[in-house]
């Protein structure tokens, strides 16, 4: 083979490569979207949520599907459950209507809300501990936290005693690191 041959081969499985590792990086986009980005940024400004945790916790829970229902009634991008909505509704002195939960600015303005109030209801001190309440209910991580078998100090959880939310963590802090690794200072700009 001569050199302009071979020099031409080597070329093109770079261009190959290159295009690969281009494509991969388009279709995790895909898979790991930002969309609702304007109401993403919005609230998690107003609340002070990381975007990329929010971004994680609606392609959990709904995979950016605005009329989600799940098998236990949560509703819309964050699923929200309509008592929680109505309670933060109360809560945030908003009058909402039950049937705009599933309304995408609605559904992420509470949601954003929501994690933000259990961030600090739990005093700050992880984000995993608001994650729980959220996917498994503030009332019964105050139990937990409470319970020395599940908290050494009233404030984090050194164990989640429920499978389905030890999963829900997982994945949500897997698409949330995904989120930073896609995007890194996309994320931090809103």
């Amino acid at each position: 083979m001569n050199k302009k041959v071979l020099t031409v081969c080597v070329i093109l499985l770079l261009s190959v490569g290159i295009a690969g590792i281009l494509l991969a990086g388009f279709f995790e986009k895909q898979s790991y979207p930002l969309k609702y980005s304007e109401y993403v940024d919005k609230y998690c400004a107003e609340y002070g949520v990381p975007r990329s945790l929010v971004y994680a916790v609606i392609r959990t829970e709904s995979r950016f599907d605005p009329e989600a229902v799940s098998r236990v009634g949560a509703k819309g991008l964050m699923q929200l459950m309509p008592d929680t909505y109505s309670w933060l509704s109360r809560l945030m002195e908003c009058d909402e209507e039950p049937e705009k939960i599933t309304d995408p600015e609605t559904n992420i303005k509470y949601g954003v809300y929501y994690l933000g109030h259990l961030y600090k209801r739990f005093g700050s001190a992880s984000w995993e501990t608001a994650l729980a309440a959220y996917n498994a209910g503030h009332g019964r991580i105050g139990q937990w936290l409470q319970d020395s078998r599940y908290s050494d100090d009233g404030k984090t959880l050194k164990e989640i005693p429920i499978e389905e939310t030890r999963n829900y963590l997982k994945t949500v802090f897997d698409a949330k690191e995904k989120y930073e690794k896609l995007y890194g200072k996309e994320l931090d700009l809103g």
